[in-house]
């Protein structure tokens, strides 16, 4: 919720709304009074409904059957003599209470299921209060309820006094729940349930609050409509009320506070002034909803909202309280640290993690590196309680493992992601401020008090955010959202933080100044936990260095030591005792290339992730590009197939320019690309698999001979041509996806990362195949994370750092090259 320059305005408009609907309360009369009570009710009832969808992000097609149960207590109450005021009260709090346990099984589901859940809900309120016939009356409903005593005043003027009081309650009630720690909580889990969860929030608890308060209106509400009608009965709520509630929230401007009135008047107001038309009454009313939803796909109030918002501009200052700081960031008392032992977690049949241990003391920065695939985000899911570990304990003064994840934010471990999880739709401010709640709900009421503020600006000023601190999280550029995602984290006032690829995408001066910032925060006593694939970063701001292959730990100890460590050397450049087939002569083709890349730019709406890349592969050639994890190999590929947009540069495929096309047009002109992780379709068989990679042949003959080509060339899918490609091993997946790239008969085809997660049995036929490809003379462009074996079966190769060329040459020249090593593993440090 941006806050506006003008933060009077929202109060001002409702005390403006009770003067105006009183002033009608007591003016208005007859059909007219009738009319606005009903549109009080409607919007307090949709109000309710608006915590749910606006805040909440759930869906319910089962409000009616609240609004129906709310009714018929008061009916049942009222009845019985008993005061109005007291039916409300009680009708108000079975609805929360009816609310909180429907949103026990419903929170579990989401999209359709959810409002298949809440429609089911309605169906059976409505079909109970047919068959109770004891107490509801039956289909004949219950007929008589009392007006209310409301002393000097008309009946239904003081009746419409209260549904006014009633609406402008309700709406007053939304404005301060938004902004309180409520509304904070819930609309974190609403944005990404994983960061909600790692910062101490229960989605369950959050979810079935939103419900209960939802309902708690929608209940209220119905109990002022039995006495307005003086008669219901089950045809009083039919289905088509709740998908008129939503439609309300919706048109109005879900999230909006002035939305559900807007909404109200609408669904109630419309129809009437349409009552003369008869016939076309609904198909007129359901134009006009069409045409504002058109219009306006968030809603009258969200579009307004949108455009003419303009949020305060507060920006954090240059230097923080230090002072300030150390109070809140060392508050927790001295500890031994995180102690990690012997964890292990298996996924099916594949070990993602093998006893792995570490420790990670106060003060302290401990990094995990490793190769692809190699376990590092696996063991920071456990750690942080995303994943529960088969084996081994995690100990922060208690054992963790086995907590759920927000539990042991609780106990202190905060964290980030590779991909940034800010909470879209908040404020940076308001992100950092759900942090400082810590998984506690706070008040419904309280907004956030000028200390909490200040402290908030001083953990945005650590980390060197610079920007206005009421922009929306979604607009923030992505160097930015690296540096609020580390400060909500830091509002957790965390003992541990894990930090995953916190330099992704950053450039090198950005990197340097995370690797200070983490120097800092360590300082803070705090244990900071690294997974960075930036091994200059790594190297020089680690005191502990865990190395990971395949999910076993193969080196620990002091950056210098796990950098001299000939074991981390072999996971990183991919040493094997197999040795690939070289190829016979020297190649000698060519000049005429076929794939020229020329100063290629890459970026994802941050810093270039790929910068001047330029490139030549020759027909017939196997080129190779290597270089350390997230150095842009797999970028460069993507790319050049249209999977991505450069955003500079060219590429050019058999003497034409594609850097423009999309990926079906490039496929279509003789490029095939193996994607990473085999990406096969897994439904389909092995043969329809094959087929699918000759869709953009334009000779569509000789298929089968062409198939069969394939099984001589991987002998072992034969017998598996009609088994579904799900099914396979990795590595038969991998023969799969290869095989379907030859099917389409390319000028070129780009393997990436073709040996990642296979066994070593298997890359070596992998590669068997490759280098028999080679020797064919069909080009090939690959990408493999084991540098030794891509350089074993290569021509040329080019080696990236940072997104850029450092160096390039003949595979036999680079194959002993320190330079290579150095961009694995960093710059040597010795």
């Amino acid at each position: 919720m941006t806050v506006s320059t003008r933060p009077w305005l929202a109060p001002g408009l409702l005390m403006l709304l009770a003067l105006v609907t009183t002033v009608l309360s007591f003016t208005l009369g007859g059909y007219g009074l009738l009319v606005l009570t009903l549109i009080a009710l409607t919007t307090t009832v949709c109000s309710g409904l608006n915590i749910l969808i606006g805040l909440s992000g759930q869906i319910s097609f089962g409000h009616v059957a609240f609004y129906a149960i709310g009714a018929y207590i008061s009916a049942l109450m009222t009845m019985a003599g008993l005061p109005l005021p007291l039916a409300m009260v009680t009708a108000a709090m079975a609805t929360a209470i009816v609310g909180a346990l429907l949103a026990l099984p419903a929170v579990r589901v989401s999209g359709p299921y959810l409002a298949m859940v809440t429609i089911a809900f309605g169906f059976i309120i409505h079909h109970g209060l047919i068959e109770w016939r004891s107490v509801t009356g039956g289909a004949n409903g219950l007929a008589g309820v009392p007006m209310p005593e409301t002393g000097p005043l008309p009946a239904d003027t003081g009746l419409a006094v209260m549904a006014c009081a009633l609406m402008v309650m309700s709406l007053v009630f939304f404005h301060r729940l938004a902004g309180s720690g409520w509304g904070r909580a819930i609309r974190s889990v609403k944005a990404t349930e994983i960061a909600a969860r790692s910062l101490g929030f229960s989605p369950l608890q959050t979810k079935t609050l939103a419900f209960a308060l939802s309902a708690l209106f929608a209940g209220v509400a119905g109990s002022l409509l039995s006495p307005l009608m003086m008669f219901i009965n089950p045809e009083s709520f039919p289905f088509t009320q709740s998908i008129l509630f939503v439609l309300a929230v919706i048109v109005g401007g879900a999230g909006t506070v002035f939305g559900p009135l807007l909404g109200a008047i609408l669904i109630v107001l419309v129809p009437e002034l349409l009552s003369s038309m008869a016939e076309m009454r609904l198909l007129l009313f359901s134009g006009v909803l069409l045409a504002v939803l058109w219009i306006a796909p968030t809603g009258v109030l969200g579009v307004l909202q949108a455009r003419f918002a303009r949020p305060a501009r507060l920006t954090p200052s240059e230097r923080p309280d230090q002072q300030r700081l150390a109070d809140f960031l060392t508050r927790h008392g001295p500890d031994a640290g995180l102690v990690v032992e012997d964890i292990g977690i298996r996924f099916g049949g594949v070990q993602a993690a093998d006893r792995v241990s570490f420790s990670a003391p106060p003060g302290s920065v401990t990094s995990i590196i490793g190769p692809n695939g190699a376990g590092k985000t696996t063991v920071l899911n456990m750690v942080s309680g995303f994943y529960a570990p088969d084996t081994g304990r995690i100990t922060l003064d208690a054992d963790l493992a086995g907590l759920p994840a927000w539990k042991i934010a609780r106990a202190g471990i905060g964290r980030t992601y590779q991909t940034t999880q800010l909470f879209a739709g908040m404020t940076v401010l308001e992100n950092l401020l759900a942090g400082m709640q810590q998984g506690r709900l706070g008040g419904c009421w309280r907004r956030p008090d000028p200390d909490q503020v200040a402290l908030a600006m001083d953990l945005l000023a650590l980390v060197g955010y610079r920007g206005p601190v009421h922009t929306p999280a979604e607009a923030l550029p992505h160097v930015d959202r690296r540096l609020v995602e580390i400060a909500r984290a830091l509002a957790l006032a965390p003992r541990v933080l894990l930090l995953d690829e916190p330099a992704a995408g950053l450039s090198r001066a950005d990197t340097d100044r995370v690797s200070d910032l983490l120097r800092t925060i360590a300082g803070y006593g705090i244990a900071v936990i690294l997974v960075e694939h930036d091994m200059t970063m790594v190297m020089s701001v680690s005191d502990r260095i865990l190395v990971l292959d395949s999910g076993r730990p193969i080196a620990w100890g002091a950056p210098e030591e796990v950098r001299a460590n000939p074991d981390v050397v072999r996971a990183y450049l991919g040493s094997t005792d197999y040795q690939a087939p070289p190829r016979p002569e020297p190649w000698d083709g060519s000049r005429d290339a076929t794939l020229f890349v020329k100063g290629l730019v890459i970026d994802y709406g941050a810093a270039p992730v790929v910068e001047g890349v330029s490139l030549v592969v020759n027909p017939g050639e196997l080129i190779a590009i290597l270089g350390a994890n997230g150095a842009g190999k797999s970028s460069i590929l993507q790319a050049i197939a249209g999977l991505h947009p450069a955003s500079g540069g060219s590429v050019v495929l058999n003497n034409e320019s594609i850097e423009s096309l999309d990926a079906a047009r490039i496929a279509g002109k003789g490029l095939a690309l193996v994607p990473e992780g085999r990406q096969v379709f897994p439904e389909l068989s092995v043969r329809d698999n094959l087929l699918m990679g000759a869709y953009t042949r334009t000779d569509q003959g000789n298929l089968n001979q062409d198939i069969e080509r394939i099984l001589e060339r991987f002998p072992r899918l034969r017998d598996r041509i009609d088994s579904p490609a799900g099914l396979l091993s990795g590595g038969e997946q991998q023969m799969v996806a290869i095989g379907r790239g030859l099917m389409a008969k390319p000028s070129i085809l780009l393997l990436d990362e073709p040996s990642l997660g296979l066994a070593p049995a298997m890359v070596a036929e992998l590669y068997d195949a490759l280098a028999a490809l080679r020797d064919e003379g069909v080009t090939l462009l690959l990408v493999d994370q084991m540098a030794n074996l891509a350089l074993q079966v290569a021509d040329r190769a080019y080696v990236l750092e940072t997104g850029r060329v450092v160096h390039s040459g003949s595979a036999e020249d680079l194959r002993n090259d320190p330079e290579l090593e150095a961009a694995y593993l960093g710059e040597n440090v010795a």
